[in-house]
């Protein structure tokens, strides 16, 4: 159907006859003569039509799809936004392989469509190039990582899809056994379990690219359905696994992209990332690191200072470069973000002529003002901006602060690209409404070996050898070492509040192939959706997923969910509870 296709003929082909297939993508009357823009996947081609092809062409409108026969010609007004723009093609013959009715967006990088209609006519969406070329990109990205992981000794081992529902992570999407009326089983939040089963049965490197699925709100860099690169090893140090991943992203990166990433990575403690940044997962592509103000207000009179002179509390402060001038609206927009963090505000200072000013400057002695100018380093019209309070909260907050004045000033190298560790993560945490610990990455991770001693009598303390893998201010990917002794994962579950009964119930086929020769292993796993996202330079995972569901967690191409038949229903022996309008 045809030689060649959109993308790829140039000046050296002159005088071939060729036939071409593709989408009319523009298509332009000048006199006598019509110009089409003949698209495919791979590029665009512009064919010339004489005025013999008039009455074949009248009717023919972008969208169109047509297969023609012509020559190649060399094109007297060259486009040099074209790959193809040296040449062009007089065409001998067309055929109308396919009509099309106006599209309801246009068909181009740039389009006009709201995403409403782009996720409708999703399949009208993703011909525009960029889009295509999105999806080509994930796909290189798939296939260079299991090339490496291949070459590295890694099996591809496919778990199942309907499993067991377990505790301790997101909502679980349940399926309705028909079988036994009342069970159910439930779809992979991750394959975690079922690697770890893979290592007790001796396959030591195991990878899938997994499709995931938790029940969990929607938002730019979150879906309900997602892709894992999953990953677990046997008989490999934490340091070793992160240094096997740093190797595959400098692949990725060179293969796709041709960008050259430097390895190692930096590493950062989990507790350095938070006291210097606010966050777990800081962007490193822009400064305005905190600095540690406590000492200087240690006999502080004034009530907000104090608020962070307790052991668990803190007093931060970041200098924002040349920023004194900013509104009152502007800094309210600061304060409201520190107290949609959980912080009760934020104290601002101005270094004009040389010295600190402000309203707040009254409530600092000199020996303060002294102390704090020398240890910020100002320049001047900087601002300095501080928060004092409970550590995790103050720090989160000036956090946030800190990131979007960052988007705000245009700080950020937007080809950059910064990849981080951070390590040694608090093993649990403590929820105060369930008065109960959870664990903050997943319940079969091990705790550092020097903090065992500390399970028990104080285990908020407990650091666990897990580690994140971030990039550019989102969370890459996560591992850890695992958990390979019975007796220690028993204890786990019993920190978490468990039962034996409990622990019997939900973990007790995992327990048992404990007692069978566990070997030391460990992993990591980081999202194929959130990777293509970074690397295609885009906003949302929705631009690199085909058929993504929207912020409401809906398809509105196939509309679903949709509602299941009664048939159905009473196959499942399920029983729909209707809501009344008032109660829904």
């Amino acid at each position: 159907m045809r030689t060649h296709n959109n993308g790829e003929l140039r000046i050296t082909d002159v005088n071939q006859e060729v036939r071409l297939v593709g989408w009319v993508a523009k298509k332009r009357n000048l006199g006598s003569m019509a110009f089409v823009d003949l698209r495919d996947r791979y590029g665009k081609t512009q064919l010339v039509f004489d005025e013999s092809f008039h009455e074949q062409l009248k009717d023919v409108r972008n969208e169109y799809v047509i297969n023609v026969t012509g020559n190649v010609v060399e094109r007297q007004s060259k486009n040099s936004e074209m790959e193809t723009g040296d040449i062009e093609i007089v065409v001998t013959n067309v055929k109308v392989l396919s009509k099309a009715k106006t599209t309801p967006l246009i068909i181009d990088n740039e389009t006009d469509a709201l995403e409403g209609v782009r996720m409708k006519y999703r399949y009208l969406d993703l011909r525009r190039p960029n889009m295509q070329a999105n999806l080509m990109l994930r796909s290189k990205i798939s296939s260079t990582i299991r090339h490496y992981l291949e070459m590295a000794d890694f099996i591809d081992i496919e778990t199942p899809v309907l499993g067991k529902s377990t505790p301790e992570g997101a909502r679980d999407y349940l399926v309705p056994s028909r079988n036994y009326p009342g069970d159910f089983y439930a779809l992979p939040q991750s394959p975690q379990i079922y690697k770890q089963l893979l290592m007790i049965s001796g396959f030591e490197r195991y990878y899938q690219i997994a499709k995931c699925f938790r029940d969990e709100d929607l938002r730019a860099d979150r879906q309900m359905e997602f892709t894992q690169v999953d990953i677990e090893a046997s008989f490999l140090s934490d340091v070793e696994i992160q240094s096997l991943t740093e190797t595959m992203m400098q692949k990725v990166f060179k293969d796709v992209l041709n960008v050259d990433i430097e390895a190692p990575f930096k590493r950062m403690t989990w507790a350095d990332a938070m006291h210097a940044y606010g966050t777990d997962k800081p962007d490193l592509r822009f400064g305005m690191a905190f600095q540690d103000v406590k000492s200087i207000f240690a006999d502080s009179e004034f009530k907000v200072l104090q608020a962070g002179l307790g052991d668990d509390n803190v007093i931060k402060a970041i200098v924002v470069p040349n920023y004194a001038d900013l509104t009152r609206k502007n800094l309210d927009k600061l304060v409201d973000i520190v107290k949609s963090h959980g912080g009760h505000g934020i104290l601002d200072l101005k270094y004009k002529d040389g010295q600190l000013d402000g309203r707040i400057l009254k409530f600092f002695s000199e020996s303060e003002i002294s102390a704090l100018t020398d240890q910020l380093n100002l320049s001047e019209n900087d601002l300095v901006l501080i928060v004092s309070g409970e550590f995790e909260v103050s720090c989160t907050a000036l956090g946030a602060v800190r990131s979007y004045l960052a988007n705000e000033l245009s700080m950020i190298d937007e080809d950059k690209f910064e990849f981080l560790w951070v390590t040694e993560f608090p093993l649990l945490e403590f929820d105060k409404e369930d008065d109960r610990y959870y664990a903050r990455h997943h319940p079969f991770t091990r705790p550092m070996d020097e903090d065992l001693e500390l399970l028990e009598s104080n285990p908020k303390a407990v650091r666990a050898i897990a580690y994140d893998m971030i990039l550019n201010g989102f969370e890459l990917g996560g591992g850890s070492l695992r958990i390979y002794d019975n007796e220690m994962q028993t204890k786990m579950f019993e920190v978490l509040g468990f039962t034996h009964e409990e622990i019997r119930s939900q973990f007790g086929f995992f327990i048992d192939a404990f007692e069978y020769g566990t070997p030391p292993h460990g992993g990591i796993a980081f999202g194929l959706d959130r990777l293509a996202m970074l690397m295609a330079h885009e906003t949302s995972i929705r631009e690199v997923i085909a058929f993504p569901k929207n912020a409401q967690a809906k398809d509105p191409m196939m509309e679903a969910p949709s509602q299941a038949a009664q048939a159905q229903l009473d196959e499942l022996s399920l029983l729909i509870n209707q809501k009344s309008e008032n109660n829904a």
